[in-house]
């Protein structure tokens, strides 16, 4: 798995792990701006889900990854090759859902939950706000698959948010067209159309719950949702514009999170 997912392994040996998941688009250079705060006091383990950054595109499997349960498996292998015990799953996006998977198939591996900008469900329906119509979903994806690299360039500073900052939309431009289109399109169908709602309601592990001042991905009605439907979770929300506050804001990002791990439990 070291080799499959792009493992990297940093901090202190003997700390309380920490493994930070990417999103949809991403890798694991996005996590850069927090982990040297948190490889002070703790084992940080990141990881590239295949077909993302540095993984082994060969182990790409179109079957596997059309459901969250193929990511959420590779966490769990990841896990196990590392014997981690009770560790904390940190998740941005999508891989928030990830996570809630892992730790209910896992639940000796993940003790600890914490979710940045999360969302279950990206589309609306009766009762619940997920900030997309099912047509304009539909519209992104036609899109992503028409022009992957147009969609790319045109969709990452919205995503991204702080206009006045460009170099951070540039970024996530960047990091989209890093990855291949064809792996690209199923991870987007994955994400845009998946339904994690009732899977919140069997979280049993501690749970922070990060969710941005501003993002049009995931406005705050779907943090407070996710707090609401996760039992005893904690809601935090960052005085961050965008959905990447670990880029935009990685100073109050990372104190939350610590802030989190320090709670005793």
């Amino acid at each position: 798995m070291h080799h499959r997912n792009n493992v990297t392994v940093t901090g202190r040996d003997d700390g309380p792990v920490v493994v930070l998941a990417h999103g949809f688009g991403c890798d694991q250079n996005m996590w850069r701006l927090i982990v040297p705060a948190l490889a002070e006091q703790y084992r940080v383990v990141l990881f590239d889900y295949v077909g993302s950054g540095g993984s082994d595109l060969s182990a790409w499997d179109p079957e596997r990854y059309a459901s969250l349960d193929g990511y959420a498996r590779d966490v769990v292998e990841v896990c196990a090759e590392l014997d981690l015990r009770r560790a904390v799953f940190v998740g941005h996006s999508v891989s928030a859902m990830v996570g809630v998977l892992a730790a209910a198939s896992a639940p000796e591996r993940i003790g600890a939950l914490v979710m940045v900008a999360p969302s279950p469900r990206y589309i609306d329906d009766d009762g619940y706000r997920g900030g997309f119509g099912a047509e304009d979903i539909e519209e992104l994806l036609e899109s992503l698959e028409a022009n992957y690299l147009g969609w790319s360039s045109a969709m990452a500073p919205v995503i991204m948010g702080n206009p006045e900052r460009p170099e951070l939309g540039q970024e996530l431009t960047n990091s989209f067209c890093a990855t291949d289109p064809d792996i690209a399109r199923v991870f987007a169908r994955t994400t845009f159309l998946s339904d994690s709602r009732e899977d919140l309601r069997s979280v049993s592990v501690p749970t922070l719950v990060l969710d941005c001042a501003e993002d049009v991905i995931a406005p705050r009605e779907v943090g407070a949702y996710v707090q609401a439907a996760v039992p005893g979770s904690r809601l935090v929300t960052l005085p961050a514009t965008g959905h990447c506050p670990q880029l935009s804001a990685p100073e109050a990002t990372a104190e939350a999170i610590l802030d989190f791990l320090r709670t005793p439990r």
